[in-house]
């Protein structure tokens, strides 16, 4: 009898703790949650996840009709709340957090390996960060059974085939440009800017446009699995030591080609702008001495005009004074008698 009195009160205490004391609880600042009856989450009837901005979540028509989940009830931070005994809470954080692009929970890696356009295997490496999607938390919590391992799978594959697809746009605008003025018969542009095509080189200098692909290219993971991507942060692309020597190759000679073109076209510059320098003091020269003559035979011409042949010889007469007292010796010729 005291055995059957002593089970029932264990059972009445332990119901007691399960149902009334273990029934509550809450939800810090940093998270949502979300209950289930019997596995079941209380769903907002007639609401969909897509019936919001189709067009900013970055799926297709077909993609709308595969992803279509329903929308949930969310319980926001606060409490104490209260749950029945056949109910579950499922709490998730929703504070932005970062992973490594190379997080791999099947294997361990501490690079993503990718093949560029000209058939190079580089190590990429950097950071990824996301917050999980408070307007769309059933796929999350029961779409998949690791949504963030799909994120990353997805996102790099995304990437990689970004990386082997990958062009510089200032190459091929370059290239374009340099199509039409060799049309058009005028000169192209330099040949160092040109010389621009190695995929690895070109990923390295176009890191922040990569990153802003990856971010637009990834924007449907939250329709997908409630992961809404805030960033990529792409910051390492090595290639293997070999060819990483033969980049740097290329490169020092690069800028040695450059800087000797640099100054090549300085001291081309520097002859030009002497050269033309020395043909305007020369035209200032003869300039200067041709003006007096011009002035002089101006003031003659006038003379005559106004006073006829006699007071122009009257002039010269005049003239010649000054110059006799400084001459030495004065030589004065005479007219061929014409009748001989």
């Amino acid at each position: 009898m005291s055995f059957i009195l002593g089970l029932m009160m264990g059972i009445i205490i332990y119901s007691f703790f399960r149902c009334i004391v273990g029934g509550f609880y809450t939800v810090s600042p940093d998270q949502r949650a979300i209950v289930t009856s019997f596995g079941k989450a209380q769903r907002l009837e007639g609401m969909q996840v897509t019936d919001g901005d189709t067009d900013a979540d970055g799926l297709s028509d077909e993609e709308h009709q595969r992803y279509e989940y329903p929308q949930v009830r969310v319980v926001g931070p606060g409490g104490p709340y209260f749950k029945m005994p056949w109910q579950d809470v499922h709490k998730v954080s929703v504070a932005t957090q970062a992973v490594d692009l190379s997080w791999d929970p099947s294997k361990a890696q501490d690079t993503i390996e990718a093949v560029t356009k000209d058939n190079l295997t580089t190590g990429i490496n950097g950071q990824l960060r996301y917050r999980i999607s408070e307007s769309n938390l059933y796929p999350y919590l029961f779409g998949v059974a690791s949504p963030l391992e799909h994120v990353m799978g997805y996102f790099v594959s995304v990437l990689r085939e970004r990386v082997a697809n990958f062009v510089d746009p200032k190459g091929q605008t370059l290239l374009v440009d340099a199509d039409v003025e060799g049309e058009e018969g005028e000169q192209t542009s330099p040949a160092i800017d040109l010389s621009e095509g190695v995929s690895i080189n070109d990923l390295r200098k176009n890191l922040p446009l990569l990153n802003q692909y990856m971010e637009e290219q990834c924007r449907s993971t939250t329709g997908r699995y409630g992961i809404e991507l805030d960033a990529a942060l792409i910051t390492e692309i090595d290639p293997p030591g070999e060819v990483d020597r033969a980049l740097s190759a290329i490169n020092s000679t690069r800028n040695q080609v450059a800087a000797d073109l640099s100054t090549a076209r300085a001291d081309s510059e520097q002859q030009i702008t002497m050269s033309a320098r020395a043909v305007e003091i020369a035209t200032n020269n003869a300039q200067a001495e041709v003006a007096p003559l011009r002035e002089l035979a101006q003031t003659l011409t006038e003379i005559k005009n106004e006073g006829g042949s006699s007071c122009l010889h009257a002039y010269l007469r005049n003239a010649r004074i000054p110059l006799y007292s400084v001459a030495r010796r004065v030589i004065q010729t005479t007219k061929a008698d014409s009748g001989g």
